[in-house]
């Protein structure tokens, strides 16, 4: 017995210590700057443990300089970020994230003839990256290059026009792409047309464009969310600040539901996201009452209302941490990433008080 006790002591540290490991999330935060930051967050606390290298920026542990970055994805060791730029710097670029550092691995320019300015969002598929260029109204996609980089512009699909808000939808915009879960088509955020496009992916490439789904006038959709299963997809409209549930088939959509988050009509939806136990969808709305709606997810995939939590100005984007435990929330024109606790049972959020400072937040993402 007391060998037994004397084994465990001494394997004991190495169990705290990847438990420790474990605990802490490296996390990336994009922003209307000029780069984007790294930090190291306490899971259990919401709390940020890096120590700070850049004083625009405390707790930051490492900085990518390019301007505007204002969405990530991280993919296979490597943070791609794109460059919202209103010109033909616009642009999206690679970055190598390794033994905490990131250095560059090279960029594309997305500026219009190539492809189009305001690159807002981009997604990793198999070998293909997904960018969605606000202005100019176009989604771009390039090929992944076996060390990470990214190859010249692939192909570019326009999107169009038809919505009724003649100030926001008289140009044609794209804000969002996402792949299917089963790697087999993209999806994409029509905003001026009121819709939801798709292609199909066949290897490196993308074919077929058509409309995969016809919101209701006045929708501006902006982003799209897969719930774990696969089975349904999610949609914000950024106008309506509603919610619109879809069964997802192979391609196929079907709407099924659709729920009011925008209590107020500031037409600023902004993000959604889904608690990690598939319980509860959160979604951000900004311009008046800014703020998150909660609503609980019932097992059919359908909404209904939970609650509301008011947070800082512009709340453009936020995320869930693996856990469940904590939303932190990117307030744009609060300068600060708010911290709120979340209950598990009810889904509903407490401001913890942590703040994280920085200028002009507007992207909070997992990078492990």
């Amino acid at each position: 017995m007391r060998r037994m006790f004397y084994i465990f002591a001494a394997f004991l540290p190495l169990l705290l210590a990847s438990c420790a490991e474990h605990d802490v999330l490296t996390m990336g935060v994009g922003t209307y700057s000029d780069g984007f930051y790294t930090y190291r967050l306490d899971a259990r606390t919401g709390k940020v443990v890096s120590k700070g290298l850049f004083p625009e920026a405390p707790g930051a542990f490492a900085k990518a300089p390019m301007p505007n970055p204002s969405y990530l994805t991280y993919k296979d060791g490597f943070v791609y970020a794109v460059s919202e730029m209103p010109d033909s710097t616009a642009a999206v670029a690679a970055w190598r994230f390794s033994n905490n550092s990131l250095s560059t691995a090279g960029s594309q320019l997305t500026g219009l003839p190539a492809g189009g300015e305001d690159p807002c969002y981009v997604s990793a598929g198999d070998g293909l990256l997904a960018v969605a260029n606000y202005s100019g109204g176009t989604l771009a996609l390039y090929r992944l290059l076996p060390d990470g980089g990214i190859a010249p512009l692939d192909s570019l699909l326009r999107s169009c026009v038809g919505g009724p808000d003649l100030s926001r939808q008289a140009d044609p915009h794209v804000h969002c792409a996402v792949f299917t879960p089963d790697g087999k088509h993209l999806l994409f955020s029509e905003f001026s047309a009121d819709r939801i496009g798709i292609v199909d992916i066949d290897g490196q490439h993308a074919s077929g464009y058509r409309c995969a789904a016809q919101l209701h006038p006045d929708y501006g959709p902006r982003h799209l969310l897969f719930d774990a299963s696969g089975k349904h997809l999610y949609v914000i409209g950024e106008l309506s600040g509603d919610v619109t549930v879809f069964d997802y088939n192979d391609g196929l959509l079907v709407e099924k539901q659709t729920v009011r988050a925008d209590r107020v009509d500031a037409r600023g939806a902004a993000d959604i996201h889904i608690s990690p136990d598939g319980k509860f969808l959160y979604a951000s709305l900004r311009l008046q009452n800014d703020g998150i709606a909660v609503f609980s997810i019932a097992g059919d995939g359908t909404l209904s209302d939970a609650g509301y939590q008011n947070t800082g100005v512009h709340p453009r984007n936020f995320n869930i941490t693996p856990d469940g435990r904590f939303v932190l929330v990117a307030c744009r024109d609060g300068n600060a990433i708010e911290v709120y606790r979340r209950d598990a049972k009810t889904g509903l959020l407490k401001d913890t008080g942590t703040r994280i400072r920085l200028e002009k937040p507007v992207y909070v993402g997992w990078l492990d």
